[in-house]
């Protein structure tokens, strides 16, 4: 599964990531929410995480556009 990630902090951005894929996902890894926006609209992503404390537009907000996006194979992760 490929997972957007979508983080501002560089240092936890990098240690999700890696454990991420240490736990066998492909991710693409993104800071901000513009960003997440353009990569949502590239590629298919079975998962979006988003940090809810964005600058600007935060993750909750970013999500909504995610999920208004026709990507059938998205799904909400808890």
């Amino acid at each position: 599964m490929r997972i957007l990630l979508t983080e501002d902090d560089p240092q936890l951005g990098r240690a999700t990531q890696m454990g991420l894929e240490q736990a066998g996902y492909a991710v693409d890894r993104v800071q901000s929410a513009e960003s997440a926006h353009r990569a949502v609209r590239l590629h298919r992503h079975g998962c979006l995480l988003l940090d809810p404390a964005l600058p600007g537009e935060d993750g909750m907000q970013a999500l909504a556009i995610g999920y208004s996006i026709d990507k059938p194979d998205t799904q909400a992760c808890p």
